[in-house]
């Protein structure tokens, strides 16, 4: 007869607490299946903005978007919704001096939020371009989600100098506080159109479907011959 302390189970190996997998909550886990939950919540606050920030990258579009300023609510709400992201965005800003602090704060904390919510990046296809039309407008727009941010804009000078009550230069400032705070390298390229309205939309769809494409798993290693991408 065996010894009975021989025929002991040893007691189940217990996750480290967290979540199941002992990951932190909002990294990716570089399954290319896609399975694992991939979100983030951002808050910020200063003298000049209050922002709260849902985001879920594997979503089906559903997007609330309260800035206070009509025009980043619109372009916002096509940029999540074409991106296929649920989105919960809030800000409350100093309107009463202009937009330029709420729309460039929202900016980076979206794109804070995008950076969290992507983890490691092991698994993206990282890379990707769109053109989009608006009407007589068309704009591409190419990204690059490296952790290196950059942002460069060409064609400017077919946005009227007002949009929407605002200066049309307010949106290289939230394309370029989007890319600081995602880690993003963002072209944009305005190629032709007459109207402000247009040209934005063109490019804030164009960017949500490069997006899209950018952040799919598509393989399950970091896309970097160096074997890492630089942090955002």
């Amino acid at each position: 007869m065996a010894d009975a302390s021989s025929t002991k189970r040893r007691p189940a190996r217990k996750e480290p607490s967290g979540t199941a997998s002992g990951k932190p909550p909002g990294k990716a886990s570089g399954n290319v299946s896609g399975k694992s939950t991939r979100s983030a919540v951002i808050a910020r606050e200063t003298k000049e903005t209050s922002i709260g920030v849902r985001l879920l990258l594997d979503g089906s579009g559903k997007v609330e978007v309260c800035t206070g300023y009509g025009m980043a609510d619109h372009m916002i709400t096509l940029l999540a919704f074409w991106a296929g992201f649920d989105l919960e965005l809030t800000c409350k800003g100093d309107l009463e001096i202009d937009a330029h602090h709420t729309v460039e704060d929202v900016g980076l904390c979206l794109g804070k939020a995008l950076s969290s919510a992507l983890g490691d990046r092991v698994g993206i296809a990282r890379a990707a371009s769109s053109r989009v039309p608006m009407d007589e407008a068309l704009t591409e727009v190419c990204v690059d989600i490296s952790g290196r941010p950059f942002l460069v804009m060409r064609g400017e000078e077919h946005l009227p100098a007002i949009i929407a009550g605002e200066e049309s230069d307010l949106w290289r400032e939230f394309f370029k506080s989007l890319a600081a705070g995602s880690g993003m390298n963002l072209h944009i390229a305005f190629l032709y159109g007459q109207n402000g309205h247009h040209l934005l939309e063109s490019a804030c769809k164009g960017l949500g479907l490069a997006l899209r494409e950018a952040i799919a798993l598509t393989r399950p290693v970091i896309l970097s011959t160096k074997g890492s991408l630089d942090d955002a």
